[in-house]
């Protein structure tokens, strides 16, 4: 239960952000995705100098360090959303509880900057556009994992078996699975590294950004 906001409204409006983003990308036939997803090798030195490519009718685009910000509001389809939107209404609330409002937009959208960066310094040539809140919101996850291990949650084993373990345990596999795939020779089409730089940076800022009094690990 939350303890402090009476209602997470910046959850919310993250979730809805992200919907009508998702929509409005599929009414122009991915023409935000061709120009506000964030692609590593456009952010080196020597491409940021160059012009940014004229928007068009169908294309809009941004200057590149915006596309930091931008990508994370960009999803491939609808299971993709879907799957990130889950996880941030699920335990969202909660660290919003923990930073308030404006701290915890700030949280988040740092989490999801630090995610690309942390995706460009791994792969700094790649020419592959990241979109997604994936990072964003492994950032919200490793919040929540600072906060409240201890709390109960419901997982669906092999899909349909409900069973309810803790949070240690059910994020801890999810968070486990992201750095055995980066050990992966082939890591797919996912951006694995972004997820790992998002629970980074959740990790870290929690310590510093939660109200005072706010205690880590379940320790009230």
């Amino acid at each position: 239960p939350l303890k402090v906001i009476p209602f997470q409204y910046v959850t919310v409006g993250l979730i809805v952000a992200n919907f009508i983003v998702y929509g409005l990308d599929l009414a122009s036939g991915n023409a935000l995705t061709a120009g506000l997803a964030f692609v590593p090798a456009e952010m080196t030195p020597q491409r940021l100098l160059q012009a940014d490519y004229p928007a068009t009718d169908s294309v809009a685009v941004v200057p590149r360090p915006l596309t930091l910000l931008t990508y994370m509001f960009l999803h491939g389809d609808f299971l993709h959303i879907a799957g990130n939107m889950l996880f941030l209404w699920v335990f969202g609330d909660n660290v919003e509880d923990a930073l308030g409002h404006a701290r915890f937009l700030a949280f988040y959208l740092i989490c999801g900057v630090v995610a690309a960066l942390f995706h460009a310094a791994m792969a700094p040539g790649s020419e592959y556009a990241l979109i997604g809140a994936s990072g964003a919101v492994a950032g919200v996850i490793a919040a929540y994992l600072m906060l409240h291990p201890r709390v109960g949650v419901w997982v669906l084993v092999l899909k349909f078996i409900p069973l309810r373990i803790t949070a240690a345990l059910a994020l801890g596999v999810w968070i486990a699975t992201q750095f055995v795939m980066v050990a992966l020779p082939d890591m797919g089409p996912i951006a694995w590294w972004a997820h790992i730089g998002g629970l980074l940076a959740g990790a870290i800022l929690v310590i510093f950004m939660r109200r005072r009094g706010v205690p880590l690990f379940d320790r009230a």
